[in-house]
């Protein structure tokens, strides 16, 4: 007895210095303080190790600096931007884009988007003209191949794309894929091996240092980046697997928004592969010219890439969700597979909607995760009480993560609306104003065939064992 009297005082201590930490220490936002607290407080034995494992703040932590060094010219070009948007000097090739003049210099100072007009975008919302598009991009590459996915399968699509890469790499062209050690966490590391036979090379982001333990396994790298040649990208919610392509039976078919670019824009998105890849890889990766091709496409979408991660505290892509929705006149239309947003996020929503502005909401009416899941619904009812409208997506699964405003301005990336992608993910998103946005609302209002309406009555009838899950789950939201 005494033993485990001894047991307890020694946990009940280490909890309390844990308790400190999150209270006085890392200075987190309320919400995630309490959850960890609870945590703590009610799983005393499992409550610390959960804490090192999930609770760890990389915002302090410069981890991006020496990257950051490298690509100084990127960083000058983005600082004059700054001065001649602050002064107004720019010219806007399309007057939509002079509405949301104050949007893109936000994203300039919060997130150092840089702001380009050159761009010609295709939108997929279907995984075979996704990965066909592709595959059709890289067997045209000339000099370099650059990957990066969170999740990568074993299976027809993920050897069939390891085949294309490989037959790259041995034509001479540079071939790199980056993938997140916990998303590819039952990936077999032999799966690379033709690649890196070719010459090519492949690796994991935030791998575990010690086997089957990962005191990173929070902080995931959830972005899909494919930059072929500098001059064309790919960025958007497809990972890689059969699924996507619709052949997974638990989801049927597939329903996601991906984009490929071509202009100036690719070259951001060149330099954010270029910093993760650096700071995974003991191969360094020097941004030289090769890379940063002067574009030579003459499109006409204004297009801001936007990063955040929990390096940074800043939630760029949180706040640019935000400012969308502020900006909306008429209408605000989101999909998302996961539906955990923050206060901030929420009042926005009922802002927009109290003042008259069209919300809908566009969730999956088959969950993938659970916990999430019952999460996400317990805050539809306090939009519903506004008049927001929700619909639930019943043919297959989406996974899509499109915000778009008045038919002008949208984004379309790899976060989703919740705490997770705001505060614990590597995300990349890619703003767009103008012409394309229309697409994205028309898109919305197709997809709205296959959905069926949450009203408030359906809401409200929900059997009390499904409220009272929701309600536990919720307490937990912030840190799922």
């Amino acid at each position: 007895m005494n033993i485990f009297g001894n047991l307890y005082f020694v946990l009940s201590f280490i909890n309390i210095m844990f308790a400190f930490a999150v209270i006085f220490l890392e200075r987190r936002n309320i919400g995630v303080t309490w959850a960890w607290l609870m945590v703590l407080l009610f799983l005393p034995g499992f409550g610390f190790v959960a804490y090192l494992l999930f609770g760890q703040n990389l915002s302090k932590r410069k981890i991006y600096k020496a990257q950051e060094a490298q690509l100084h010219n990127m960083a000058l070009l983005v600082e004059k931007q700054i001065d001649v948007v602050a002064m107004r000097r720019i010219e806007y090739h399309d007057p939509v884009m002079e509405d949301y003049h104050d949007m893109i210099y936000m994203n300039l100072q919060n997130g150092y988007a840089f702001f380009t007009q050159d761009n010609r975008i295709d939108i997929f919302t279907e995984g075979n003209r996704k990965f066909d598009s592709l595959f059709e991009t890289i067997a045209g590459a000339k000099h370099h191949i650059h990957l990066m996915y969170y999740i990568v399968r074993d299976d027809g699509l993920g050897r069939r794309l390891i085949a294309a890469l490989s037959e790259k790499a041995k034509e001479g062209v540079q071939v790199r894929f980056l993938y997140d050690d916990i998303g590819c966490a039952g990936l077999s590391k032999h799966f690379f091996r033709p690649l890196l036979a070719a010459g090519g090379q492949a690796c994991a982001f935030f791998p575990s240092r010690i086997p089957y333990v990962n005191m990173r396994l929070n902080f995931r790298n959830h972005r899909k980046l494919a930059i072929i040649d500098g001059t064309c990208g790919y960025i958007g919610g497809f990972n890689v697997g059969d699924e996507y392509l619709g052949l997974d039976s638990r989801f049927g078919p597939w329903r996601d928004t991906h984009l490929r670019i071509e202009g100036s824009s690719v070259l951001q998105m060149q330099a954010q592969f270029i910093m993760d890849w650096n700071l995974a890889s003991r191969i360094k990766l020097n941004p030289i010219e090769e890379y940063f091709p002067l574009p030579i496409h003459e499109g006409d979408a204004g297009v801001q890439i936007l990063s955040s991660g929990p390096n940074n505290d800043r939630e760029q892509i949180k706040n640019a969700y935000i400012k969308v929705i502020n900006s909306a006149k008429a209408s605000v239309y989101l999909q998302t597979p996961y539906f955990i947003p923050d206060e901030s996020l929420l009042n926005a929503l009922k802002m927009a909607a109290l003042s008259g502005v069209d919300i809908k909401i566009m969730l999956p009416a088959v969950p993938d995760h659970k916990i999430v899941y019952w999460a996400s619904f317990s805050y539809l009812g306090d939009l519903l009480d506004v008049g927001v409208k929700c619909y639930l997506y019943h043919r297959g699964f989406i996974h899509a993560k499109t915000i778009v405003a008045d038919g002008k301005v949208g984004s379309v990336g790899t976060a989703n609306i919740d705490i997770r992608s705001f505060k614990l993910n590597f995300e990349v998103n890619a703003l767009i104003y103008g012409n394309t946005a229309s697409k994205l609302k028309k898109i919305f209002e197709h997809d709205l065939k296959h959905c069926t309406e949450l009203t408030l009555e359906r809401y409200y009838s929900r059997p009390r064992f499904h409220r009272a899950r929701e309600s536990v789950t919720r307490l937990l939201s912030p840190i799922l």
